[in-house]
C-alpha cells in the first residue's frame, strides 16, 4: 500500500520544524522498520474527516521520530480553517501532566517537598488541610471535595484557580482521610497551580511558559488567560445539536488553569514527548517518579502517577491521560517499552479519542 506520510525527526522538529515527504510502505526508524497502515488510521479517524465539521489532529511517534501526522476536518467552522499539526486545541485534563511537571521542577530545585501539606504552604487554609500533602494531590488521594459540585447556581462568570481555593477554604472536611482512597480530583490540580505561584512568585501561566514551553520550543502552547494571552492557530470547540455542529467552546470552569487550561498542538506535543524521554526539564530520578503509581495507606496501588494514568494495553506498559471538556476531547498515550507515543486532539464534545488511539496502537503493536 503506497502512502504519503510526514517524517520529522525530533531534532529537526525542535530546531527547524522542517519536514521530509516520502511515499512508502513502511518507515525505517532508528534501525527498525515500523509499518504504518495509513489507510487503516484514516479509517479509524473517518468520522472526523468532514468538509464542514470539527476535526482532529493525530500524531504517532516511534523511537524519537514522528512517523504519522495528519489533520482532519476543521478547526474553525466559521471561516473553514482546516486542522493541521500546528492547530492548538484545549488539552483539558492532559494539562495535569504539565501541572505535575511544574511541581517536579520546583522539587528538583529544592524549593518544595512532596510531603509538605496545604497548611504548610498556605497557613490560612482550614485545619483539614494539615494532613493533605502535595503527594496526595498529585496522586488524587487527597479527598478534596470536587469544586464542580460546589459552584453556586448564581455564579455566571468563569472561575479561576483562586476561586477554587476559595471554595476549598469554605469546606471543613474531605471525602475521606487523605491517602486512604483514590478519587480523581480537579480541585487538587487547581490548588497545585496555586502552589506553583506561591512558591515561585510567578503566575502559573508565566511559570509554565518560562520553565517548560520556552525551553522546549513549544511556541504555540499557552495556559490561556482571556485578555492576557493569545491562542494562535486556535481550534474552537463544537457540540452536535439538532442535526448540526454548533459552537460550544467555553464553560464556567474553562478559565481554571491547573486542571485543564493549556492549549497545544500535536507539533508542540511532540517536543514535550521528546523531553519526557530525555529528561530535559528535570533529572531522571525526579522524572521517573511521575510514572510510579501512588500507594494507599492499605498498600494498594492507585494506578495513577504524577499526572499520568498507569496501566497496560496489548500486553505492554502504558502511561496516558485523556482530556474532556466543553467542546474538546483528547488523549495522549505512551508505550515506553516500545518507544511509541500516540496523540489525538479533537474539537468536539462527542467521540472517543481513547478508542481511536487504542485502534491506532492495534495497527502497530
Amino acid at each position: 500500500m503506497k502512502c504519503n506520510i510526514t517524517i520529522l525527526t525530533i531534532s529537526l522538529l525542535l530546531c527547524t520544524a522542517g519536514s521530509i515527504f516520502t511515499s512508502c510502505d513502511s518507515v525505517d526508524v532508528a534501525g527498525a522498520v515500523l509499518e504504518i497502515d495509513t489507510a487503516a488510521v484514516d479509517s479509524i479517524l473517518a468520522e472526523y474527516d468532514l468538509a464542514q465539521g470539527p476535526g482532529a489532529s493525530a500524531l504517532v511517534i516511534h523511537q524519537g521520530q514522528v512517523v504519522f501526522s495528519k489533520g482532519y476536518g476543521l478547526a474553525n467552522l466559521a471561516i473553514d480553517t482546516p486542522v493541521s499539526a500546528v492547530t492548538n486545541f484545549r488539552l483539558a485534563s492532559v494539562t495535569k501532566q504539565f501541572t505535575a511537571m511544574c511541581i517536579m521542577i520546583l522539587y528538583s530545585r529544592g524549593q518544595l517537598d512532596y510531603e509538605q501539606t496545604l497548611t504548610d504552604i498556605f497557613p490560612d487554609f482550614p485545619g483539614y488541610g494539615n494532613t493533605i500533602t502535595l503527594r496526595h494531590m498529585l496522586h488524587h488521594t487527597s479527598g478534596l471535595r470536587d469544586y464542580f459540585g460546589l459552584i453556586p447556581d448564581t455564579v455566571t462568570q468563569q472561575l479561576r484557580d483562586q476561586d477554587v481555593m476559595d471554595l476549598m477554604m469554605a469546606q471543613n472536611s474531605t471525602y475521606f482521610t487523605p491517602g486512604t482512597e483514590y478519587r480523581y480530583s480537579n480541585s487538587g490540580y487547581a490548588l497545585l497551580a496555586l502552589v506553583v505561584e506561591h512558591i515561585s512568585g510567578q503566575s502559573f501561566a508565566n511559570f509554565l511558559h518560562e520553565n517548560i514551553f520556552l525551553p522546549l520550543d513549544m511556541n504555540g502552547t499557552v495556559a490561556h488567560e482571556e485578555g492576557i494571552s493569545t491562542i494562535f492557530n486556535r481550534a474552537y470547540g463544537y457540540t452536535f445539536s439538532n442535526g448540526a455542529y454548533v459552537p460550544n467552546d467555553q464553560s464556567i470552569t474553562s478559565a481554571v488553569l491547573g486542571d485543564g487550561g493549556i492549549y497545544s498542538s500535536t507539533t508542540d506535543m511532540a517536543a514535550w514527548d521528546h523531553a519526557l524521554y530525555t529528561a530535559q526539564l528535570v533529572p531522571y530520578y525526579v522524572l521517573n517518579e511521575a510514572f510510579i503509581s501512588g500507594t494507599l495507606t492499605s498498600g494498594s496501588e492507585t494506578g495513577y502517577g504524577f499526572g499520568w494514568v498507569l496501566d497496560t494495553y496489548l500486553y505492554r506498559n502504558r502511561v496516558s491521560h485523556t482530556g474532556s471538556t466543553t467542546g474538546f476531547k483528547n488523549v495522549y498515550q505512551r508505550y515506553p517499552d516500545a518507544g511509541l507515543s500516540i496523540i489525538v486532539l479533537t474539537n468536539r464534545s462527542s467521540g472517543s479519542p481513547k478508542d481511536i488511539a487504542n485502534g491506532i496502537a492495534q495497527t502497530i503493536l
